[in-house]
């Protein structure tokens, strides 16, 4: 297939969902066009890996200010949510109408909406837009329990529109995708009454299970724990607090030795505080995550909020680490509880799952092992692609079968 895929931020190996699925749409021989944005130098370089991995990359600078003009813009209108305009650069698409030679578009992220709506608008071309999350139920969860007044103040702020904005978007595109069977009920619970909306499909994420792999060479130090994610991001700072705060204590009265390995890059003043323990190292950008994984006895991730599939969990998992995490984190899973992971709920009862894997090297084997067993059967990148050419199918069946064009023009 010829497929348009239009992201509103640079695929990279930190967002891993894009760049993966350009990356195996390609190597199973379908012509990948990408059209993208950048924001910034770093950004910008790192439009040439992915020109590696596709046919062509379309990017147009998008700096902050641009940006922050259009979500200012965009704040007196109360049925625009301030993501939906964010990346919006109506140059990037325009180039297309009369000359798009493309059989699907897949358009991502609520800040990539926008995009798609205006080729539904101009074009007769099918349109698959991946939510990825539904970002309604993250702003909700993040109003009431970030730690970080910055992320909680903004989901506040934006959370009315986008709700309503995300139950507006569900008909208006060919095909809908998120993550997990937690964001699709969410999405769907925020349909308009009386309208149909389009198929929503659960298109899980997946692993690059080379990259992400134990390492025998490498010897698992001993009462080291390591946490991951991007350190600036609202949900990962509450998660990383709320470990050092209501977990660790619990687990340094038993085993003082015990060693945080806080692993992310741009740690807030927050996080980077919390290195005053002589216990906890927090590294910030690092060259790759794999050897910290690799190194680690215990992956932890005590999340409290969040939406869609936890990468840090999965990655973890590749990686033959044992992994301690919450309910929340595995709904959209299909682990077993004990065998693939440990799963805990209380600051308590999650630190007498950490220590009971420091101090159990059989459990540490066996965890490690079923872990990565669970994520090369179901979390495989060449897979997740191989279900989205089927969709992308679907998506190409319906255009053909009802050529009649609709007109989605923004509210």
């Amino acid at each position: 297939m010829n497929v348009l895929f239009i992201v509103p931020y640079v695929p990279n190996l930190v967002r891993t969902r894009p760049y993966n699925l350009i990356r195996h749409l390609s190597a199973r021989g379908n012509r990948v066009t990408v059209l993208t944005v950048w924001a910034n130098e770093q950004e910008r370089a790192d439009l040439a890996p992915l020109q590696e991995i596709c046919d062509e990359v379309i990017a147009l600078p998008m700096p902050l200010w641009h940006s922050l003009l259009n979500s200012a813009l965009a704040f007196p209108n109360r049925k625009k949510p301030l993501q939906s305009v964010y990346s919006w650069k109506p140059e990037l698409v325009a180039q297309l109408i009369g000359n798009a030679p493309y059989d699907v578009v897949h358009v991502e992220h609520l800040r990539g909406s926008r995009y798609g709506l205006y080729l539904k608008e101009h074009s007769n071309l099918p349109v698959v837009w991946d939510s990825v999350d539904c970002i309604t139920h993250l702003f909700k969860q993040a109003a009431s329990q970030s730690k970080n007044l910055k992320g909680r103040f903004r989901s506040w702020l934006d959370l009315d529109r986008t709700a309503w904005y995300e139950g507006w978007l569900l008909d208006k595109f060919n095909h809908v995708l998120v993550t997990s069977p937690v964001d699709r009920e969410a999405l769907l619970d925020l349909k308009p009454q009386g309208s149909t909306p389009a198929p929503i499909s659960v298109l899980g994420n997946g692993v690059d299970v080379t990259h992400f792999s134990p390492d025998p060479a490498v010897a698992r130090e001993p009462a080291t724990l390591v946490i991951s994610g991007k350190m600036s991001y609202h949900a990962n700072v509450t998660m990383t607090l709320h470990l050092v705060h209501q977990i660790m204590p619990h687990v340094w009265r038993q085993r003082p030795d015990a060693k945080l390995l806080v692993v992310g890059k741009d740690p807030t003043r927050e996080i980077q505080a919390l290195a005053e323990n002589p216990n906890i190292i927090v590294t910030g950008t690092v060259d790759a995550l794999p050897p910290y994984l690799q190194k680690a006895t215990v992956a932890v991730a005590p999340i409290t909020y969040g939406a869609g599939i936890q990468n840090k969990i999965l990655e973890a998992m590749a990686c033959g680490t044992p992994v301690v995490t919450t309910p929340h984190a595995v709904s959209a899973l299909c682990i077993e509880p004990e065998r693939d992971l440990l799963v805990a709920d209380s600051p308590e009862s999650y630190a007498r799952s950490i220590l009971s894997v420091l101090e159990n090297p059989q459990q540490q084997m066996d965890l490690g092992r079923n872990g990565r067993t669970y994520v090369e059967q179901y979390h495989h990148w060449p897979n997740v692609a191989a279900r989205l050419e089927t969709i992308y199918a679907e998506a190409i069946a319906s255009v053909a079968s009802s050529p009649s064009r609709q007109l989605h023009r923004q509210p």
